[in-house]
């Protein structure tokens, strides 16, 4: 399904740090425009999935403003919370977004679960579904995942979200401790992207 090369596209996120994230994935020669620059608020998120999530946000902005449309739904999934908080990652941290608050929701989930959790090895993954949508209402998405392990106090102030507690599979350092270009070329976001990049 060849299209045309973009020119012009809206990332639909309102959350900055996936916004920087995604725009230093996208092609230079690409005009960005976000939500917050064209004053739109984003949608209802109720879908069941991230791959609802994502198809919801991406033809909402795409039908806003007739431009092509890259929406990102991810979050974190924890093994032993039964892949919780999942699609409701973002939600963990309130109205105002504040991740602290979310990470301290996860401790309490896991000492609920296992009060001695941490002295053992949590397994979770970030999973990222991307979707690029078309005005004409074509669309594609793909799927990126990157396993690993929930630390049991915060390391690092780079990323946002869960990334200081989250350290992936054969690494030393969390997602936090990581340079952003280091976290960019390994994370769920570049897995997703890698595989919808043909598209620009």
């Amino acid at each position: 399904m060849k299209q045309k090369k973009n020119i012009n596209i809206i990332v639909g996120t309102n959350n900055a740090g996936k916004l920087r994230e995604i725009k230093d994935l996208l092609p230079k020669n690409l005009i960005i425009y976000s939500p917050k620059n064209l004053k739109l608020k984003s949608p209802k998120e109720n879908g069941k999935s991230f791959k609802e999530n994502s198809l919801i946000k991406a033809k909402f902005f795409s039908k806003k403003t007739k431009m092509v449309c890259l929406a990102d739904d991810s979050g974190l999934e924890i093994n032993i919370l039964d892949k919780k908080p999942g699609i409701f990652s973002s939600r963990w941290a309130g109205p105002k977004g504040n991740f602290n608050f979310a990470i301290k929701k996860v401790f309490n989930e896991l000492k609920k679960k296992d009060p001695n959790w941490k002295n053992k090895k949590i397994l979770a993954q970030f999973i990222c579904v991307l979707t690029l949508y078309w005005p004409n209402g074509k669309f594609v998405n793909s799927v990126g995942k990157v396993k690993g392990y929930i630390l049991n106090t915060k390391r690092g102030n780079n990323g946002f979200g869960y990334d200081p507690i989250f350290k992936p599979l054969n690494k030393k350092i969390t997602f936090g401790e990581m340079k952003p270009k280091k976290k960019y070329k390994i994370d769920h976001r570049f897995q997703a992207f890698k595989k919808i990049k043909k598209f620009f």
